[in-house]
């Protein structure tokens, strides 16, 4: 029978060369440095933790015991994997369900994965979703009707979305909206940062480093266009999308003129400023 693995994370070691022979009476202590091909212990570590994620999520929820049998390692490797995963957030102790007479002793906990350790796993949302608006568009009758429904649905959507940012944003007052903007949207994933434009006197960018979106937005910009009409609402101005993740931009860039600040703040050189701009409208591949 195969000896489970103690998991080492340490990485694999060669002797230095030293010399031949070491003088006599005196011990001659090499010292071992990291193979260049050995990984890290950080990435053996990492590795050996997605594979007990990863048993988890083929078999269910799991014992320490259960997933060291399964995984070929010690019982204490394991739990100091399950351990970290734990404080991760990717799975979560639970009491183990006893059928029958019960025996003796504290039951064996079990592990399984939240829901956001399933979520770290590939996941078909964006197929649902760009299938979903497919359908609406279709439904619709197509053509300018279609996107005329899915630009409904999208406005609906995220003035659903922004009713839990308003009361953040108007409590920060104006000079302070787009930072508290950028806060309240940081809490639902999108990584969001306010800071001074190129000229700061003009006024500020809401930058976006994240969009749970991006790959559905990229065949139906109308939800990047319903995004930044809800971003004009609650910060009571017209603002103006510069960049989008969806189009291939790093990073979705909303333009946020200083109250006051007049036309001549926009980057469009004093023209009216529109919610939506022409990287949004091209991007986006409306099948329907």
């Amino acid at each position: 029978m195969k000896k489970p693995s103690e998991d080492r994370e340490a990485p694999a070691v060669e002797p230095t060369a030293g010399p031949a022979a070491p003088a006599p009476g005196r011990t001659v202590q090499q010292k071992a440095t990291p193979s260049a091909s050995a990984p890290s212990a950080h990435d053996e570590g990492r590795g050996t933790r997605n594979r007990v994620a990863r048993s988890i999520l083929d078999h269910g929820p799991s014992t320490a015991a259960e997933l060291a049998l399964r995984l070929e390692l010690t019982q204490a490797a394991v739990r100091r994997h399950l351990d970290a995963l734990v404080a991760e957030g990717v799975v979560e102790p639970r009491e183990q369900r006893i059928y029958g007479a019960r025996g003796r002793g504290r039951p064996a906990k079990s592990f399984a994965l939240t829901d956001c350790g399933r979520d770290a796993f590939d996941q078909a949302y964006d197929q649902l979703a760009t299938d979903a608006l497919r359908w609406i568009a279709q439904s619709a009758g197509g053509g300018a009707m279609g996107e005329a429904a899915v630009a409904a649905f999208a406005r609906a959507r995220f003035a659903a979305q922004a009713q839990g940012y308003r009361a953040a944003v108007e409590a920060a007052g104006p000079e302070g909206r787009t930072e508290a903007l950028a806060e309240a949207l940081t809490a639902d994933g999108y990584a969001a940062t306010a800071r001074s434009a190129p000229n700061p006197q003009l006024g500020e960018q809401l930058c976006q480093h994240h969009c749970p979106v991006a790959h559905v937005a990229e065949q139906y910009p109308q939800l990047c266009e319903a995004e930044t009409e809800v971003f004009s609402r609650l910060l009571g101005t017209h603002v103006q999308r510069l960049a989008t993740i969806a189009h291939g931009d790093g990073v979705c860039t909303t333009f946020v003129p200083k109250a006051g600040a007049g036309k001549a703040a926009h980057p469009t050189g004093g023209r009216t400023t529109q919610t939506t701009t022409a990287s949004a409208r091209t991007a986006g591949r409306n099948p329907a």
